[in-house]
């Protein structure tokens, strides 16, 4: 019984070890797969009824690199490599500037705590997208 037990556990190890060893394009944060297959959906169902393709309220446009980049009204909104000095990740958590109290999204709940792990993995990472499509 107790090599059998033993046996399982060895087993049971090997198996843990090859899903955490397996990192796929998706799962790294610095990948542009990561954006479109984690981040993206976050920020459509989130905040694309604001910020994503004619709907720039604040000035901000979400979707497209040269929008991130730019920011809104009040200017850059990510530092790519920084989420802690980041307004937008700052809002997602509710811990947005004094002067400028609304969480975001607004009018919905809190985003999740595994989406804002994802966005601050992603921004952490350096906040890389897919390059903008051609006009």
């Amino acid at each position: 019984m107790r090599g059998l037990l033993a046996g399982c556990t060895v087993v049971a190890i090997g198996l843990i070890s090859l899903q955490l060893g397996t990192v796929r394009a998706q799962d790294d944060a610095s990948k542009p797969a990561f954006y479109t297959t984690k981040v993206k959906p976050i920020l459509e169902a989130q905040c694309g009824e604001c910020h994503m393709g004619t709907n720039r309220k604040g000035g901000l446009v979400i979707d497209t690199q040269a929008g991130l980049k730019k920011g809104g009204r009040d200017g850059a909104v990510i530092v790519p490599g920084d989420p802690e000095n980041s307004l937008f990740v700052k809002l997602i958590r509710h811990e947005g500037p004094e002067d400028d109290p609304m969480p975001m999204p607004p009018k919905k709940p809190k985003m999740s705590d595994a989406d804002i792990a994802i966005i601050t993995a992603w921004v952490k990472a350096g906040a890389v997208m897919p390059p903008d499509p051609p006009k």
